[in-house]
This record gives C-alpha cells, structure tokens and sequence, in this order.
C-alpha cells in the first residue's frame, strides 16, 4: 500500500491517503484502445486484470478538515473483496488515526461520485447497523448524481449501491454545477463517467491543484481516447476532457489522480503527439 503523501498548498494542507488496492479489467479500464497499446503503459495480472489505486484526498483549511471521496466499500463480503482483491480493513481509518484524527474530526466529505469505489465508507456496521462513518460530516455532492444514484438503470444498478447512500440521506447537501465550498476551495462539473461526477479545484496564493475523479483516472489514462468502457456517456468524457485540460494547462494546475497505483500528483503535458501526464516529486 502507498504511503500518505503530504503537500502544501498556499493556505491549504493536502494528504493523499491510500485505501488500499483495487484489480479491473484492463480491457474495461481502457475501452477501444488496443491490449498491445495500453500493455506498454500498465501490466495486466494472469486474469487481464491491472492494479489501480484508491486515494482519497484530506484537506485541511485553518482548522477544518474535508475528505475528498471515502474509498471503497468492503461491506458485501469475501467474494466481493476477493473479485476485486481487496483486503478485509480500510486502511484510510488508520491513515487518519496516524495523522490524530478521529472519523468525527471530518466536517465535510466531497464526493466526486457516488459508485462504490469512491463513496464506500459513507458508512459502517456498528451493532448490526449501518451508521455513518463521519457522523459530523455534510457530504457534498452534484445534484444530478445524487438523482442517478437514488435511481439508478440497469447499467448503473451495480456501481451505485444502497449501503453507502440510503443510510446517510440526511447528511448530503447537493449543488448545481461550479460552486465555491470553502474559500479557494471549489467543485467542477466533469460529466462523462457519470452525468453527475465532479473535479475538485483548489486556488491559493497563486497556486492551483485539481483531484481528477474519474475523469482522468490514472496518469496512463491522460491521452484523450484512453476513455474507460465504464463511463456512462465516454463522448461526453472526450468533450469535458477537451474542455478541462485547457483550463488545467492554462493554470498550471498540480493534478491528483484518483485511481493512480503509484505515485498520485502529477501534470498534464501536451507535445505534438497528443497529451500525457507526468509525476511531480
């Protein structure tokens, strides 16, 4: 498992957590581009599967706290864990008890969707219950994704599941496209993955970062048709991407890339072969 990347940020504090290790089709994670193209940038397992990381992003303002994304879920048992080779704990708990921090520490958790790899430990079992894992937490979603997940299709029906929303219904507070949270502190429409998912940007002191969601899931995945078969609407994946990678070259953002097994901060870099991604150390 990575271990907690720490980088500052004008005014802002950032921890890259880690929740451990995810395995998918490397077809899936890579849609219309051939095996022998995207085999040079990742290597899949026996099973075509490749090894992708899980990290959620702690902020920290003054003396505020928000969680970007809360990892996976892990509450449907060994076959669920063992399909996608998960461990049995959340490695996040730990991580945030390493930096003093208690689940109720958390005011605010940001999701850029809600598919259960990324809003997996909205909740617990506690008693035989399902309670939330941040009780003090607002969670902050897109209107429009909180919709899908409440009523989700026959293609979405698997990614969006019950546990992780129904139980917390309380705590959401839902927006409508580009909107401020906390002074310098910003979430961005992306649509593509899902119809609803959003970016999370940070302006301070002349500096600027970007958490990709999905829409940019790995480092490998920055070329514009390297769009995963599990986007929802991969056209609308291509036009956001068009339409965000100009704002993030402009401003000379820092990225952070949700599902990257490696090292997960990063830029966007554009040659005349198109665009790719590269680690900032």
């Amino acid at each position: 498992m990575r271990p907690i990347l720490y980088h500052k940020l004008g005014s802002f504090e950032l921890w890259f957590l880690s929740d451990g290790e995810i395995w998918l089709d490397g077809g899936a994670m890579f849609g219309v581009v051939p095996r022998v193209l995207w085999t040079k940038l990742v290597v899949p397992d026996e099973q075509n599967r490749v090894r992708l990381g899980m990290n959620p992003l702690l902020l920290r303002m003054g003396e505020r706290y928000a969680l970007v994304e809360t990892g996976i879920d892990r509450k449907p048992g060994e076959k669920f864990r063992h399909i996608y080779g998960l461990g049995e704990t959340h490695p996040i708990l730990g991580q945030l008890a390493l930096l003093g921090l208690e689940p109720s520490d958390i005011s605010l958790v940001i999701h850029t969707h809600l598919h259960f790899d990324h809003a997996g430990l909205n909740t617990l079992w506690v008693d035989g219950k399902l309670r939330p894992t941040f009780p003090k937490a607002r969670h902050l979603v897109q209107k429009q994704e909180l919709e899908d997940a409440l009523h989700p299709h026959e293609r979405s029906r698997a990614s969006y599941l019950p546990e992780n929303i129904e139980p917390i219904l309380e705590q959401f507070e839902t927006v409508e496209g580009e909107q401020e949270v906390w002074p310098g502190l910003r979430v961005v429409p992306v649509p593509g993955h899902t119809l609803g998912m959003q970016a999370v940007e940070i302006h301070s002191e002349g500096q600027r970062f970007a958490y990709t969601a999905d829409l940019i899931p790995t480092m490998a995945h920055a070329p514009l048709p390297y769009i995963m078969a599990y986007d929802l609407y991969p056209m609308t994946t291509l036009e956001t991407r068009k339409r965000m990678y100009e704002r993030w070259l402009e401003g000379h953002y820092l990225l952070g890339f949700t599902h990257e097994p490696g090292h997960p901060l990063g830029r966007l870099v554009r040659s005349e072969k198109g665009y790719r991604a590269e680690p900032v150390y």
